[in-house]
């Protein structure tokens, strides 16, 4: 029901209307009080709870924080510990190269060596082979030169005594 004054108000244009129980003031404040002192306890404890639960993920935030930094200096412990073991892995490394390269160096001087040492001994017994064989060759030709030469030379006397001489030779080697 639209009283007249505020039928009034409304054809002059903007007004204010001052009747209380008209305008539900008084509804509206104690709608608004009912609902805030019901709700605060609602609410209040939905923020409570809320509030709580930030508080506990901030701890856990903080804890896992802690833990994550924790490990974080172990792992660079750990790395620096890992590059200690790499750089001395890879100055034995170095040092075993060296080593096995000198090693291999002197059993290839050795070996050269021995090759040579062999390629002397078989030059020595050939040249002793040749020599053995020039002087048997010598040998033979100067055995036939002097049987070839020895008929005119010798008689049947001079060839007794050589043939004696030669016997008692051979007894007595």
């Amino acid at each position: 029901m639209i009283s007249l004054h505020s039928f009034v108000l409304a054809a002059q244009g903007f007004g204010l209307n001052t009747d209380l129980f008209e305008t539900n003031i008084i509804n509206l404040i104690i709608v608004i009080v009912v609902l805030v002192w019901f709700l605060r306890g609602f609410v209040g404890g939905i923020l409570q709870r809320r509030r709580e639960a930030i508080l506990v993920d901030l701890k856990d935030a903080e804890e896992r924080l802690l833990i994550a930094n924790r490990a974080l200096e172990q792992g660079k412990q750990e790395l620096a510990q890992a590059q200690v073991s790499a750089g001395k892995i890879l100055a034995d490394g170095k040092q075993r190269a060296v080593l096995i390269r000198e090693d291999s160096e002197r059993r290839t001087i050795e070996e050269m060596v021995r090759i040579k040492n062999d390629a002397v001994a078989n030059l020595n017994a050939e040249a002793a082979r040749v020599v053995d064989a020039l002087r048997t060759q010598t040998a033979k030709l100067a055995v036939e030169k002097a049987l070839a030469a020895l008929p005119g030379k010798l008689n049947a006397k001079a060839q007794a005594q050589l043939i004696d001489r030669s016997i008692a030779a051979l007894g007595e080697g």
